[in-house]
């Protein structure tokens, strides 16, 4: 600890390390010109940094290097069920191998606060038109779920500064926005800027409080949880100002949608952006979070706002005390954190985006930045009717219409102008469609206290939205099964059927397997959506239905004013309905050592929790990188969703194959995602989306459709599982050729961990996307990315070929890819490294994140018997 900075913070009985002083004892005057994210983040080296690299570290923030590395100590871990309890089970496993090799497991714990929030475990079994659907999803959660929440139950007691909150209570995201984020920390006297990592890509959430929150994959979170500092190189650090104030009637979501089309085509990939301007002070601190959390969606790292006014007012309504509020302003205002302080903040670019100029939005048909004007479906061609043969259902039917995720649950706003159209719908006399599957999943049980407040839960509940769950559901393709008489006529007529959602991932194959595609839309629009009930209807003009005089009803008729919507929140918004619910859900008196024995008793007929095989099979072999054969060439934009999906696990797949031979019923098959503990079942969801094109597979000149490959050097095609099992049987290495944008999408360390446990030892790609890149070298698959003007097709490679790579890994190595095809000519293709740090090189060296701190440790406790 860098003392000789440590000061007392008036009017506060704390202390504080003054970054000002550090940074312009470096160069005068430097630490007004920072952005606030490099203020922070200057803290954190004052705070935390070893003194022998502080000057160093210090330099590279002061005079925009990017030659070195520097620390970055999160205070906090956050994590969901699914990547959190991945996380605990790899650790259950790092202590039976570290018992096996004399070690103590007792000394393996998180070392850093972690916070883990069941919220992925539930799906729409039953919709909000039934009664009790509340009950009846989480009494079936607790079945399905039995294995993994016996084994959560077991971390509580069995690791230390582990806090643990139970299903059926939100979202991580919203709950950590509207809680557990302190903003300032008051710690053993010090207080300093909270920061965090989650293990999802939507962790960005909190930026809106000022609050550096990263999503990283689930073996980075490990590695931070486990005391091992996060080292980054200096990031673009881009300045979005926004001006004007956004129009009558365009709510968070019309804007965010834009605003990701415009920063994607801004191409902002992996920076940290900064919001500010006379815009920024006309959203509200909901609106900001809306936007802060689909970064993975423009493709950057971190979404920050600066403290200010709607931060103080926020902490407030949500029922924060005073005394800690209080800390938050007297702290950003002494430390220049504060909204009028950043006024000289220099930054390498400035975008500038006008809110007055955002319309009516939605975002389609099949990824979250492809923005759809309600104005313009039209054009988009979706208003055309095709229908193959008469039957209940019109093509282009809305099968799902889902008020759901953090994205949207957490802004007020967008809550109560759904609850205001649905009275105005239920006024007029208008209905859901009968073969529209509605449901309401807020991210917090808040939501429920101020709608029923308002009285506007009944009328949400009258038109099919009622509480289904408090968790991530449809979003996260956990929207369970549908009627079997609708199913069986949208697979006799293959109707263009889709799902609308005010989520934030839309992309093939993750709402639904019968949900031919997805739109993102507002909460509002979403209830819109499923009264009228197809897709191919415009929205802002057709007859929504007929009132009881037999005048047509439009959206117009039915949309609240902001007005209105500003006089419910105002009046039913309250700080007691935060209080009443975090109040006892954070009364945690769990006493760690509860659990006396620190190994985990694996229950061996389990398909949810299995101790993980990361020192055996092809992970403990050596890594020759020699004669691999492609397991699949892909193309651009291949999402996690791909390399590992989420969503139901349909019995003619490889995992619905592999859980009837275990004796699990289909009805309890769950989700690909809850089954990320048991390495059997999730590695047989490696490629197996549906929705995936491998360019091995061709038929016709054209790609086919379909988790397929083709085995070498046979050249037969097959499944994907059945050829990755043929492949582990040989010990064949294996190589993914792809092109840009590799790995976008959620955090997903599984879809990294299956194709290692594949064999898979290189992915050569045109670009990769940030989170799932760090989560390859975490499981010690080598990145190489292809000089610009390279690509698979430049090459002409089919899948023939085997391939061998040349050189030593090493942060920005030149790497050469030898490709020898069929007639045993090759050629040597030049390829970047892109192991970044040396952190990352020391990981994949290892083999692995796990494999890292298991030979550190044991060499650590080998120093102290000696």
């Amino acid at each position: 600890m860098n003392t000789q900075y440590r000061k007392p913070l008036p009017h506060s009985g704390l202390d504080y390390f003054d970054t000002r002083q550090a940074v312009n004892d470096i160069s005068p005057g430097a630490y007004e010109k920072l952005p606030y994210t490099l203020k922070v983040f200057a803290e954190n080296l004052v705070r935390k940094c070893p003194p022998d690299i502080l000057q160093q570290s210090l330099e590279q923030i002061v005079y925009g290097k990017k030659d070195h590395d520097f620390p970055w100590y999160p205070s906090r871990v956050v994590c969901h069920d699914i990547l959190g309890q991945t996380a605990f089970v790899d650790l259950a496993g790092l202590r039976d191998a570290i018992a096996k090799q004399g070690g103590d497991p007792a000394k393996v714990n998180p070392v850093v606060p972690t916070q883990l929030i069941v919220d992925h475990s539930l799906a729409v079994e039953h919709a909000g038109f039934e009664q009790d659907a509340f009950e009846k999803n989480r009494a079936i959660e607790d079945r399905r779920n039995d294995d993994r929440f016996h084994f959560i139950d077991w971390t509580k007691t069995a690791f230390k500064n582990v806090d643990v909150i139970g299903p059926g209570n939100g979202i991580m995201h919203q709950i950590n926005l509207e809680r557990m984020s302190p903003v300032v920390h008051a710690t053993n006297g010090v207080a300093f800027p909270d920061t965090l990592v989650g293990t999802d890509s939507h962790t960005p959430h909190v930026d809106a409080l000022g609050v550096i929150a990263v999503g990283v994959g689930g073996l980075e979170a490990e590695s931070v949880m486990l005391g091992r500092a996060s080292m980054l190189r200096l990031p673009d650090v881009v300045g979005v100002e926004l001006t004007g104030k956004p129009q009558p009637g365009i709510t968070a979501t019309d804007i965010v949608l834009a605003l990701t089309e415009f920063l994607r085509k801004e191409r902002v990939v992996s920076a940290y952006l900064e919001f500010f301007g006379d815009g920024a002070g006309h959203l509200t601190l909901g609106d900001r979070a809306t936007i802060s959390n689909m970064t993975p969606e423009y493709g950057a790292t971190a979404a920050m706002f600066y403290i200010d006014e709607q931060t103080i007012k926020y902490l407030t309504l949500t029922g924060r005390e005073d005394k800690q509020v209080a800390l938050v302003e007297n702290y950003a205002r002494h430390t220049g954190l504060w909204a009028d302080a950043m006024a000289s903040a220099q930054y390498e670019r400035v975008l500038r985006f006008d809110l007055s100029s955002v319309e009516r939005n939605m975002a389609g048909p099949s990824t979250p930045h492809a923005r759809l004007p309600t104005a313009a479906l039209k054009q988009h061609g979706l208003l055309k009717e095709l229908h193959t043969e008469s039957g209940k259902m019109p093509d282009g039917a809305v099968i799902i219409a889902a008020i759901t995720s953090c994205t949207n649950t957490s802004n007020p706003r967008n809550v109560i102008a759904a609850g205001l159209l649905a009275k105005k719908a239920n006024a007029h006399g208008l209905l859901r469609k009968p073969w529209v599957k509605t449901s309401l999943a807020p991210g917090s049980k808040a939501v429920k206290l101020y709608l029923e407040e308002a009285n506007l839960l009944g009328e949400l509940e009258q038109l099919g939205f009622g509480v289904v769950a408090f968790a991530c559901t449809t979003c996260n393709g956990m929207s369970g099964a549908l009627d079997p008489v609708i199913q069986q006529e949208l697979e006799e007529r293959d109707l263009y059927s889709v799902a609308v959602l005010s989520g934030n991932r839309n992309f093939d194959g993750r709402i639904h397997p019968f949900a031919k595609q997805a739109f993102l839309a507002s909460p509002a629009l979403v209830v819109a959506y499923a009264i009228a009930g197809t897709i191919r209807f415009d929205i802002e003009k057709d007859a929504l239905g007929i009132d009881k005089n037999g005048q047509p009803i439009t959206l117009s008729d039915l949309w609240p004013t902001d007005e209105e919507i500003d006089s419910m929140v105002e009046q039913y918004v309250k700080p007691e309905h935060f209080k009443k619910v975090y109040e006892p859900m954070f009364d945690l008196k769990v006493e760690y050592g509860k659990h006396l024995n620190p190994l985990y008793q694996w229950r061996e007929k389990s398909t949810y929790i299995r101790r993980p095989p990361y020192w055996e099979g092809a992970l403990a072999a050596e890594r020759t990188m020699r004669n691999m054969r492609a397991l699949a060439i892909l193309p651009d934009n291949i999402t996690t969703d791909h390399l590992s999906p989420s969503n139901a696990i349909l019995p003619s797949s490889a995992a619905g194959e592999y859980l009837t031979s275990m004796g699990v019923p289909e009805e309890d098959y769950n989700s690909y995602a809850t089954h990320r503990g048991d390495h059997l079942t999730a590695q047989r969801a490696t490629l197996a989306n549906p929705k995936i094109f491998n360019e091995m597979v061709m038929e016709n000149g054209k790609v086919v459709q379909g988790s397929l490959t083709r085995l070498e050097p046979e050249g037969k095609v097959m499944r994907m599982w059945d050829a990755i099992e043929t492949y582990m049987k040989r010990k064949q290495p294996l190589i993914i050729i792809a092109g840009d944008d590799y790995g976008q999408g959620s955090s997903r360390d599984w879809a990294a961990k299956g194709v290692r446990l594949a064999g898979v030892e290189v992915i050569a790609a045109q670009g990769f996307e940030r989170i799932h890149r760090t989560n390859l070298i975490g499981m010690g698959v080598l990145p190489l990315e292809f000089k610009p003007g390279t690509t698979r097709h430049t090459l002409q490679l089919d899948g023939t070929e085997t391939y061998d790579v040349e050189g030593t890994p090493h942060p920005g190595a030149e790497l050469t890819l030898t490709i020898t095809r069929q007639d045993a000519s090759s050629t040597k293709v030049p390829m970047t490294c892109r192991l970044d740090t040396f952190e990352e090189l020391s990981i994949y060296e290892a083999g692995g994140v796990l494999q890292r701190f298991a030979q550190d440790f044991l060499k650590a406790e080998e120093a102290q018997v000696q």
